[in-house]
């Protein structure tokens, strides 16, 4: 049985911007990482897709539901578990050009996690580590000593990247690393991180928007829209044969290389836009942008069920029976580490 690195179990985060208003960024969702893998997190912005990273990460405290790490639950570590996962679980941001302190050294910026938890030993130990850490992603060793406006913005993360590498992490989650960067640079950084990930055995939470880009580097991939997963496969599974009418949305939206069949394909225009309104409490959130909505839709939410081997879709399309009797709607699978 696979060993799984996170698990994610009904984790909800809630926040209050009113009086009487709560936003659900997060919405009773599960999934699990295992060790080595990459899992892809997809949708459109606001769709909670960095909210349930960070919330992973232990930046938030989740409003209900938890999050575990090697089977401890990370909202209820103590002094020294939490600076074990400090150290193994980093992230990588999305904008290199605010998560760098611009008045620090390259050389300091890496050094400062190996410096808290005591991995550096001496001074010159420490620089020949971050020297080599820098040649591992791609920079010269001689940058040490610039500042980090000095470089351009595919650089900059390469230097995010390093940062986390220092501590020598099994988990990264990489919250949406390419988005801020031109084009040109974004394949650049993903196979760095692919090649890393071969060289180190790392494990990915890779949150994104880019669908082909996911495709690429992910082993599993989750799509998530208003706060809630509606569907999750291996990947090649997914992009072959996608059964959310939201998924085949965002996909009907990536161009295809060959002009006959680009223009063949049909393009899928979702109705209105994700909106905070979306979420009425009752039923399908995204029944008033599908084009399949049925009745049902407005009276029932639907529940993540199996609906072939490893593929999982929340859509009435593929009910059978009431959600109760559906066999892999509910709560979290233990057994399996399925999640709804």
């Amino acid at each position: 049985m696979e060993e799984h690195l996170l698990e994610v179990r009904n984790l909800k985060k809630y926040f209050k911007t009113g009086k009487h208003h709560v936003v659900k960024a997060v919405d009773d969702v599960s999934f699990y990482v295992s060790k080595g893998e990459t899992l892809g997190i997809v949708g459109e912005s606001g769709c909670g897709k960095t909210t349930c990273g960070r919330t992973c990460m232990g930046i938030y405290s989740p409003t209900e539901g938890e999050v575990l790490y090697k089977g401890m639950s990370v909202g209820s570590l103590q002094r020294k578990e939490r600076q074990r996962f400090t150290k193994e679980v980093q992230m990588i941001f999305q904008d290199p050009y605010s998560s760098l302190d611009p008045r620090m050294k390259v050389g300091d910026i890496i050094a400062e996690g190996m410096l808290a938890h005591h991995m550096a030993g001496d001074s010159s130990q420490c620089t020949e580590k971050v020297k080599k850490l820098l040649a591992d992603v791609g920079l010269s060793g001689g940058h040490t000593d610039r500042y980090v406006h000095e470089f351009s913005g595919g650089q900059r993360q390469r230097i995010g990247i390093a940062r986390a590498l220092a501590v020598e992490p099994e988990l990264i989650v990489c919250d949406e690393p390419i988005s801020a960067l031109d084009v040109s640079v974004q394949a650049q950084i993903v196979n760095l991180l692919m090649k890393l990930q071969a060289d180190r055995g790392l494990t990915y939470m890779f949150i994104a928007h880019d669908l082909s880009m996911v495709k690429y580097i992910s082993d599993r991939t989750a799509v998530m829209y208003h706060g809630k997963i509606v569907e999750t496969a291996p990947s090649d599974l997914l992009y072959e044969n996608p059964l959310h009418p939201y998924t085949k949305a965002l996909l009907s939206a990536v161009p295809i290389p060959d002009p006959i069949v680009e223009a063949k394909k049909r393009r899928i225009s979702l109705r209105g836009e994700l909106t905070g309104s979306a979420d009425t409490g009752i039923g399908c959130r995204f029944r008033q942008r599908c084009e399949k909505e049925m009745g049902i839709c407005a009276k029932e939410e639907p529940m993540l069920q199996e609906v072939e081997k490893g593929h999982f879709a929340a859509c009435h399309l593929y009910k059978e029976g009431s959600a109760s009797e559906s066999p892999a709607c509910g709560r979290y699978d233990m057994e399996g580490g399925n999640a709804d």
